[in-house]
């Protein structure tokens, strides 16, 4: 969060928190998205399997094989999310991906409601560098785009997930990206059989309670 009141900040913030609010709406489904890297490690001896009364033993040299990217993709309202690793995170993937939800996840839907972070490859432009305009604003003119302030990351509710994902799935040495996804793929499909939602309670009221310090003083 900022450290002094910042007219930028709680005008995102409360757009945000505005969009958590609004009822459920199948033509309009809100979905928060984010993205981070993880790395690859490959064992260099093989662990040793578990004996009674102890645990596994691991070495503790390891093999760093470069990173691999996850873009998370969760529908709170819906107890949904949608989960691709890929070899990076740049705005051609970024795009695809995009592309994925409208025409993969949400073919029947008018609009997506997207909340996510204003990284430089979130952008319309984006589609555009990946495909041809009339492909790209065809995928542009069924986006809502709502950005998340600067320091705001804890607003995105994808950044909730994908620490979930990172603590029941991705806690241990992964090698490589195919394994990764092999993974990624059972977690994702086993937490939307659940259909394990997110329950947003944080408000405008309480922002403007709780987060005060953050509001500019109105000069008379």
């Amino acid at each position: 969060m900022p450290e002094a009141p910042s007219g930028e900040y709680v005008a995102a913030m409360e757009d945000v928190l505005e969009v958590y609010h609004r009822p459920y709406d199948p033509q309009r489904p809100m979905v928060c998205l984010d993205e981070s890297n993880k790395q690859l490690i490959a064992e260099v001896r093989e662990p040793l399997p578990p004996k009674p009364g102890a645990v596994a033993k691991q070495d503790c040299e390891y093999e760093r094989r470069g990173t691999a990217n996850i873009f998370m993709a969760v529908e709170p309202l819906a107890g949904k999310r949608t989960v691709h690793v890929t070899d990076r995170r740049t705005r051609i993937d970024w795009a695809r991906f995009i592309q994925y939800l409208l025409t993969t996840v949400y073919p029947e839907a008018a609009v997506l409601v997207l909340v996510m972070d204003n990284l430089n490859t979130h952008t319309i432009g984006s589609l555009y560098e990946a495909f041809a305009p009339a492909t790209a604003r065809a995928l542009a003119t069924r986006l809502e785009i709502h950005y998340t302030p600067k320091h705001g990351s804890w607003l995105n509710m994808a950044e909730t997930e994908l620490s979930i994902l990172c603590g029941q799935c991705l806690d241990r040495r992964i090698a490589d990206k195919e394994f990764m996804a092999s993974e990624v793929s059972a977690w994702e499909q086993k937490r939307n059989a659940c259909q394990s939602k997110i329950n947003w309670q944080f408000s405008t009221a309480d922002a403007r309670i709780k987060l005060k310090r953050l509001y500019p003083s109105i000069q008379a």
